[in-house]
């Protein structure tokens, strides 16, 4: 706590710093003013009673920063950026020109690969707000006058999603924190408030034990993903002596850390984006009248619907996920030949290829670990909802992961720039 509190004045103190803070909570203020503008013509009532009973609907809901249940000009939150992105990450690992763009071109390559992400985020939002309005529509939320009426209110939520992209971006660039984690955080912490008032009213003595279960949970969570999230292995690494001139250099020891969770809460994010394809593609195709696809539609509602189905889902795309964005942020060939370069090795494995091999096979043992974990806690709050049988218990279980994930992430980031100004003083 002291540490916290130390990074937190420090912080402050510095000016250029200060300035990056105030701006970041002046654009967090101009994303929850989004949040809370309705489309027209909404039953907010309707929409609040429908994301209650509705399990994917009401973590979707957190994963958009609470604009779901305000039906917001930016309901779709920041979803179909963060597809754009993985569509984009997997295009990596099938043609060689996106891998050569991001992998090799530097910044610039960086640059001109989320361009393409950002483009592509368009037609996503366009689509996924009418597979959106479309269901709320056969659930009698909305009532459109019209064909132009709906088309109206797609636009408005395609242009809040790009809105919110460019929020999100103006964060990441004060190198405080991540931006669409930040947005998605925020959005969970102006929730609280309700959710509070949600847990007193719903008390009852007789359900002391219940409650008792969701606190003893939510701690144990805190608590592993800290653990989880800190933990690492060091890798050992010995620098050869090198002679220039009459000087000596090298001969030092220092050491690689690998930690446990490497993808931090993205794995998370990315599991929700890829579960909201099924529901707004079902009620794009439902829309065309055709029988077939309103039956398909109907079944894909229904297996959502059901937590086993749901739950298992989830946890096989938050493992997948884990490996999959640890592949992008840890490449094993890249240090190996930096290592090289350098005059670093590890001690027993030779230089090269072997060394490459040797991180390829300790990152993926690791990793098993961390993807087990996060995909564990992100079914065990569904877990505990059935046993308990209260309502905002599995929601609450992926906002804790959420919540403590991105709060430690942004203050390690915090605590780098700090110790940059610590350095150049």
């Amino acid at each position: 706590m002291q540490k916290f509190i130390n990074t937190i004045v420090s912080l402050f103190k510095a000016p250029e710093l200060r300035k990056r803070v105030l701006i970041i909570l002046g654009l967090l203020m101009m994303f929850r003013l989004t949040a809370n503008v309705p489309l027209p013509d909404v039953d907010l009532a309707r929409i609040k009673e429908l994301l209650s009973s509705n399990q994917f609907l009401g973590i979707l809901n957190v994963f958009s920063g609470n604009t779901l249940s305000n039906m917001s000009i930016a309901m779709l939150g920041v979803g179909p950026y963060i597809t754009a992105i993985i569509i984009m990450q997997l295009l990596t690992l099938i043609y060689p020109k996106f891998k050569q763009m991001y992998y090799e071109e530097g910044e610039a390559g960086k640059a001109k690969f989320n361009q393409y992400a950002r483009l592509a985020t368009i037609p996503l939002a366009f689509l996924q707000g009418f597979g959106f309005l479309k269901f709320l529509q056969s659930q009698n939320i909305l009532l459109f006058s019209s064909s132009y009426a709906m088309f109206r209110d797609i636009m408005i939520i395609t242009a809040g999603t790009m809105f919110l992209m460019w929020i999100g971006e103006l964060i990441t660039e004060q190198k405080l924190a991540n931006g669409v984690s930040l947005i998605i955080f925020s959005g969970i912490v102006a929730r609280g408030p309700e959710l509070l008032r949600q847990i007193i009213i719903t008390f009852t003595p007789a359900q002391i034990n219940n409650y008792i279960i969701m606190v003893v949970m939510a701690l144990l969570v805190i608590g592993g993903i800290a653990f989880i999230t800190e933990a690492e292995r060091r890798v050992p690494l010995n620098f050869a002596k090198r002679v220039r001139g009459t000087k000596i250099y090298g001969g030092s020891s220092s050491y690689l850390p690998i930690r446990v969770n490497q993808a931090g809460v993205i794995p998370i994010i990315f599991a929700l984006s890829i579960l909201l394809f099924p529901v707004t593609f079902g009620q794009i195709l439902s829309s065309t009248g055709l029988s077939v696809f309103k039956t398909m539609t109907e079944v894909i509602n229904q297996l959502f619907q059901n937590q086993l189905i749901f739950s298992s889902f989830y946890f096989i795309l938050v493992f997948i996920f884990t490996y999959f964005y640890t592949s992008i942020t840890f490449e094993p060939n890249e240090l190996a030949t930096n290592f090289q370069k350098s005059g670093a090795f590890i001690p027993g494995i030779r230089p090269g290829k072997e060394t490459a091999k040797f991180l390829h096979k300790l990152v993926t043992r690791i990793t098993l670990f961390g993807a087990l974990f996060l995909g564990i806690v992100a079914v065990l709050p569904n877990i505990t909802q059935a046993l308990t049988g209260l309502p905002f218990v599995g929601i609450g279980g992926t906002s804790i992961l959420i919540l403590v994930s991105v709060a430690i992430e942004t203050l390690r980031q915090i605590d780098a720039e700090i110790s940059v100004r610590r350095y150049d003083v």
